[in-house]
């Protein structure tokens, strides 16, 4: 998988069409500059969604009514794709090879793994970081996956509304029974289906974990289900039907579904403890990437191909170190997009790389040529 070239219009301050290495690619520029647009640009193209806002469509540039984010994608026996997202208001149009397209075929076409300082979530903040991290990674080799998640959403949505209609009005336990059970049969059978590709995924990930990269410190995961110790946990399905008759009373006073995969968590420890209680910040940098890398052979293994490897701010994050290992390990892999406002960091990787220095929102290749290379030198200083 090779992402060829990206061209943006109106979306944030960006502007042009950028041409790609097939390599590692370092976007350098100061802050406010675009460089991280540019990297949101290519994660919108290959998700339909941004990692700076839930509202894609504040990306819109200030004045204007729509943006445009297009690409060419080369996939193997070099099939060319021509992506593009359309943002217009509050709506979202995907096109394909420039006919319009399903999410849930769009999003086969570009995959991407990404590092951000959001992301961090996955190991720091709460279970429902973790839930999309798995997700993601269920979507990746399961696309019709994207369309069960959200049957599952709307109707946990309006089993809610349903709950607390119910709780308003004083209806009998009995009419809230009857009332509530065509949406627990429908979170029964979505639910199982969640639950056991989330659990698939999870043993996919567990042995392409690279848990000795940075550290000597053992990383492992675990998906908790919250109907562990509840009963018959291999028969999934019973125990979710069953779970959900018995627990109508409590979800009625709280107004909100209870039970489900949408309560569950993936357990990340580190030598055996929590990674977000004793993890060190940079520990859990560590175990971010050891999760991103274990996506990227898990896409690998199914797919035959690699995914694109994104990185924000990839200085601030890990030290050079971390760096250099990470790099290596992804040379030859996966086709790498990094982001930088240090020189330094260009110093020590710029052999192996193709540089863009982003300003005002235009990206430049610098390192075209041995000479363009020796006047990026000089007036950068590094």
């Amino acid at each position: 998988m090779l992402l060829e070239s990206v061209e943006a219009h109106q979306f944030r301050n960006l502007s042009g069409e950028v041409f790609w290495g097939q390599g590692l690619n370092i976007i350098f520029g100061e802050n406010g500059q675009g460089k991280t647009s540019w990297l949101e640009a290519i994660y919108l193209l290959a998700t339909t969604k941004s990692f700076r806002t839930q509202r894609p469509q504040e990306a819109i540039r200030f004045g204007e009514s729509l943006a445009v984010v297009r690409g060419r994608v080369t996939r193997s026996r070099d099939v060319h794709r021509d992506l593009q997202v359309t943002l217009q208001g509050n709506s979202k149009s995907l096109s394909l090879n420039g006919k319009s397209e399903t999410v849930a075929n769009y999003l086969s076409q570009l995959h991407v793994v990404s590092f951000t300082a959001d992301e961090l979530e996955v190991v720091r903040g709460g279970p429902d970081a973790r839930r999309r991290f798995l997700d993601r990674g269920v979507v990746a080799l399961h696309h019709s996956y994207v369309q069960t998640l959200a049957d599952y959403q709307r109707v946990i949505k309006q089993k809610n509304r349903l709950l607390q209609d119910i709780s308003n009005s004083g209806t009998s336990i009995d009419n809230a029974r009857e009332l509530i059970e065509p949406w627990n049969e429908q979170i029964t059978l979505l639910g199982s289906i969640i639950h056991r590709a989330r659990c698939d995924y999870v043993e996919r990930l567990q042995p392409s974990l690279q848990r000795r990269l940075f550290e000597r410190e053992d990383v492992t995961i675990r998906y908790m289900s919250t109907l562990e110790g509840k009963g018959d946990i291999n028969d999934y399905e019973s125990l979710l039907r069953e779970r959900l008759g018995l627990r109508l009373q409590a979800e009625l006073a709280s107004g909100y579904a209870l039970i489900g995969p949408h309560r569950d968590d993936l357990e990340i420890l580190l030598d055996g403890r929590d990674m977000r209680a004793y993890g060190s910040s940079g520990q859990q940098r560590s175990a971010l990437i050891l999760l991103d890398l274990a996506a990227i052979s898990v896409y690998h293994l199914w797919h035959n191909e690699y995914p694109l490897f994104l990185m924000d701010d990839v200085d601030a994050e890990l030290d050079e170190r971390r760096i250099g290992r990470l790099l290596e390990y992804l040379r030859g892999r996966t086709q790498t997009f990094v982001t930088t406002s240090k020189g330094d960091l260009i110093k020590e990787f710029a052999n192996n790389a193709k540089v863009f220095d982003v300003g005002e929102g235009v990206a430049v290749d610098v390192l075209r040529n041995e000479s363009e290379k020796t006047v990026f030198t000089s007036v950068k200083g590094i």
